[in-house]
């Protein structure tokens, strides 16, 4: 295992850890102050700890407003629901002054329940959003999501397969009915078998599959969220760090190639000097033109 993929594993597992047994939400003192929080809410009728989600709503909503449902990284074996909000808070922020909500979602680590899980969960739980929709203000057409490393794969994976309907990708008797206007995917593998690390079976996607990609293509593909791309998908902004060590960058380039190829919607943004993480994707010009492509899709 590589140093900087090591450094990663530990970094993700320690901030799982200091989030491990809040009985309060560590990050609502980011948001807006109004900010109107619905806490660890159960998604999936079961007692699973990561079938929890948070929404944060706007004050004073007078009308269904547009949801982004925010997936968080960790190399699929760590980080929890608040994780990324830590170092997006001004992005974070701003969805909320924009008049939009935000739900943030756990799903199940591979060292669990290895893939499909994850996406299962994803779905699940905005198959839970979408039926509970009038409950929470939420307008069920106006669907965005928002995902960070192993939180963008999925992002990246749920928008483009929607589309095709995999039975395997949900949970049963779950709603299939929703739709995403747009997905914005902060540095997510987008090809298994392509990943640096590929071959080693310690690798978080090894770990994610029960095997290596190399070893097992076929699964490899099945988790690859390039493998759904077609002209019917949401539009994309895909954002990546130009010095990103764990996840090289031509993950987002050959995701943006692809979807260019098709004819979908979508821009990339390659951020000078950034690693993979951190708050140099939260200063005011990335935010910008996240708030910018959200307004053109979502209103």
């Amino acid at each position: 295992m590589k140093i900087g993929q090591l450094l990663f594993l530990v970094l993700a597992l320690q901030i799982s850890q200091t989030s491990l047994g809040q009985t309060s939400n560590p990050v609502i003192s980011l948001f807006p102050e109004g900010t109107i929080l619905h806490g660890n809410i159960a998604y999936n009728n079961d007692t699973l700890a990561k079938h929890h989600l948070d929404i944060y709503v706007p004050p004073n909503i007078k009308s269904p407003i547009p949801l982004i449902v925010f997936i968080h990284g960790g190399g699929w074996i760590g980080n929890d629901k608040y994780a990324d909000i830590g170092y997006m808070k001004n992005t974070v922020s701003e969805i909320i002054n924009s008049g939009y909500a935000l739900a943030s979602i756990d799903y199940r680590f591979a060292t669990e329940a290895i893939f499909p899980a994850q996406i299962q969960d994803c779905n699940s739980a905005v198959s839970f959003l979408y039926d509970n929709a009038e409950k929470y203000g939420f307008d069920k057409e106006r669907f965005a999501l928002m995902g960070f490393s192993a939180g963008g794969h999925l992002a990246s994976l749920q928008g483009l397969s929607e589309n095709n309907q995999i039975d395997d990708f949900f949970m049963p008797a779950t709603s299939r009915d929703f739709t995403f206007k747009a997905v914005v995917d902060f540095y997510g593998p987008s090809e298994l078998t392509s990943l640096k690390s590929s071959e080693d079976p310690k690798a978080p996607e090894a770990i994610l599959l029960g095997a290596t990609p190399v070893a097992r293509p076929d699964l490899s593909k099945i988790a690859s969220p390039v493998t759904y791309v077609d002209k019917n998908d949401p539009p994309f902004l895909i954002i990546h760090g130009a010095n990103d060590e764990i996840v090289w960058n031509r993950q987002s380039k050959l995701l943006n190639g692809w979807l260019t190829t098709v004819g979908v919607d979508n821009e990339l943004i390659i951020v000078p000097d950034a690693p993979h993480f951190g708050d140099m994707f939260d200063v005011d010009t990335i935010q910008t033109q996240v708030m910018r492509f959200l307004e053109k899709h979502l209103r």
